[in-house]
């Protein structure tokens, strides 16, 4: 994070006599809570994973290393790695998201660091009206492209997905004539769609040599009413808001990782943190632990 945004922080909070220390048992008993770690009872049930999500706003499907915020995984197995074994209990995770993946009852793409990301659908429009889409779903991927925000690949696909609707990845790959391309192109692709909210999964097929793949479709078709709820939400408030939430999931992190997180510039995450250090929702924080910038719950520290 540049100098210029601990500055556009400290105009709010100036850094050293204001400077609050974390609790580390309150946030130890807060984390057991939003990750949904023991003595927290562990999920147990699809309609348990749909309150875990809405709870939390975004949840990661795995949990992804380096990257800090629940997952759908841990929320069920606990604080252990995604286990290989295909009978593992924990592997009930799959059935849930591929059942609920034509049922809206949450929105799940590759999202938040091109990883398998679990939105509650009251928090989507927040996200979209982030992204690169502004109300034409006919139209915006030609301007993105022309504009040198899309690679031809994913204007393939997403001309495929306009004109031949909802398809699996098998014939989406077909139709898109990427048959021939590079498995890392295809997922390139698939992956930069995702990430801006223009294509999403929304089913699965018996296709392919697995008998498993995605069903694709536009993202402004499977939720028609997105991209008006979306246009009434500014992108300050829509960050703000954002931020909010992943600090109410990890109660501490350094503002470089709100950026990393959300693929923001440093200053965009500076000014998304201010209207909260305003309101005294997070403070600056010391970490007793650990050195570094931080900002946290208030209610967490001292």
């Amino acid at each position: 994070m540049g100098q210029s945004s601990y500055a556009a922080i400290a105009n709010v909070v100036p850094p050293n006599n204001c400077m609050s220390r974390i609790d580390l048992s309150r946030l130890k008993a807060h984390r057991q809570r939003s990750f949904h770690l023991p003595p927290v009872r562990p999920l147990r049930s699809a309609a348990q994973a749909r309150g875990f999500v809405e709870s939390r706003g975004f949840v990661f499907f795995w949990p992804i290393k380096g990257v800090d915020l629940p997952s759908l995984w841990t929320a069920v197995a606990g604080d252990r790695p995604v286990a290989d074994a295909h009978d593992d209990p924990a592997h009930v995770t799959w059935g849930w998201k591929d059942d609920a993946l034509p049922k809206r009852v949450w929105y799940y793409a590759k999202v938040l660091r091109r990883k398998a990301t679990l939105i509650a659908l009251d928090v989507v429009p927040f996200f979209y009206s982030l992204s690169q889409n502004f109300g034409s779903f006919e139209e915006d991927h030609i301007n993105a492209y022309r504009n040198g925000h899309l690679t031809l690949a994913a204007k393939s696909i997403y001309d495929a997905l306009l004109a031949g609707g909802p398809l699996d990845s098998i014939a989406l790959r077909k139709a898109a004539h990427m048959s021939g391309a590079r498995e890392s192109e295809w997922n390139k692709a698939l992956e930069d769609l995702q990430m801006d909210f223009k294509i999403l999964p929304v089913g699965v097929a018996q296709a392919g040599s697995w008998k498993y793949a995605f069903i694709y479709n536009i993202t402004a078709r499977h939720y028609p009413d997105l991209s008006r709820k979306a246009r009434k939400i500014p992108e300050a408030r829509a960050r703000s808001v954002l931020a909010e939430l992943y600090l109410e999931s990890v109660g501490i992190a350094r503002p470089r990782d709100i950026a990393r997180l959300f693929g923001w510039t440093p200053e965009l995450s500076a000014r998304a943190l201010i209207p909260l250090l305003q309101t005294g929702v997070v403070t600056r924080a010391q970490h007793p632990q650990q050195e570094g910038e931080w900002i946290a719950l208030a209610r967490l520290c001292r």
